[in-house]
Parts: C-alpha cells; structure tokens; sequence
C-alpha cells in the first residue's frame, strides 16, 4: 500500500485502469488486445508473432477471465476484499516469511514488466538460493523467451 515513485508506479497503469468501471469495460471489450499489449510492454524486445500470442490468448477466452482478472487487481490495491476462508493464509503471509527450499529466481535483461530488484527479496530465501539474469533482449515470459535457461534453472535447483 505505500506508494513506489512515479516511474515505477506508471508501469503499473494497467491496475490503475482496473481500478475504474471503465477500466473493467474496456478489457471486457477488448481482452485480446490487452493482453497483447501487456504482452508487449512486459517483453519488450520479443519479436512474437500472431500464431504464438494466440495460442497462449485462447486462455483468455471463458467467461470468467474477465471478472477474475479485475477481481485479482482490485484486491490487490485493497479494492476489493479477499476470499474470507483465506484469511487466516493472508495474515501469515503478510509479513513476507522466509523460504527455505532451495530457490533460483531469474530475470530477464529486458523485463519490462515492475518487478522489485533481487535486493529486495534475495534475504527472504534461508535455503540454497541463487539469482539468474537472462541476457540476449529476455523480457517477462522466461518458459517462452528463453526455454533452454528456464529448464536449466529448474534441472539445476532440483540437483540443490
């Protein structure tokens, strides 16, 4: 709930949209859109095209995605309330608790996506832990930008 500064907080717009009846409206009429621009905006130097964005965008069409998706965002901003038999998960999570599994977190060198630095978050992790940037243009969807690294990441934390 505290506010980052401007630059970071203009990556989030979308939310902020997501937050108004028009916002819900405007991904309701134009979810496939939307989702290709986030697309966009979150991997950057990914040269997709059409047949592979649509693949993953058939998701997207049921007809709950739109009311999950603006529920999800709303409680985020603390919009909306939560699912109430989770609350007691809720509160323990809040304090952000420590993870002791071994973990590798990765990151694109082109995420365009807001995402906290790994200084932020590499303390949360007890176990066996380690950090990966992705080089070559790798935006926010590692499993498809960059295939052969993310499978390397989960071979290499699985022999942790």
């Amino acid at each position: 709930m505290s506010p980052l500064p401007p630059d970071a907080e203009y990556l989030w717009w979308y939310q902020f949209y997501f937050a108004t009846d028009r916002g819900r409206a405007g991904y309701q009429k134009y979810t496939h859109d939307f989702t290709k621009l986030i697309w966009r905006n979150a991997s950057p130097k990914w040269q997709f095209d059409d047949a592979t964005f649509d693949r993953s965008a058939a998701a997207f069409e049921n007809p709950d995605h739109v009311d999950i998706s603006i529920h999800n965002y709303r409680w985020r901003l603390g919009l909306a309330p939560g699912e109430a038999k989770y609350d007691e998960y809720e509160a323990r999570l809040v304090p952000g608790p420590t993870i002791g599994v071994p973990t590798i977190t990765l990151e694109g060198d082109a995420n365009g996506a807001p995402h906290a630095p790994p200084s932020a978050y590499a303390s949360k992790f007890t176990g066996k832990y380690e950090h990966r940037v992705i080089t070559g243009g790798i935006g926010h969807n590692l499993p498809q930008e960059a295939p052969q690294a993310f499978a390397q990441a989960v071979v290499d934390v699985d022999r942790f």
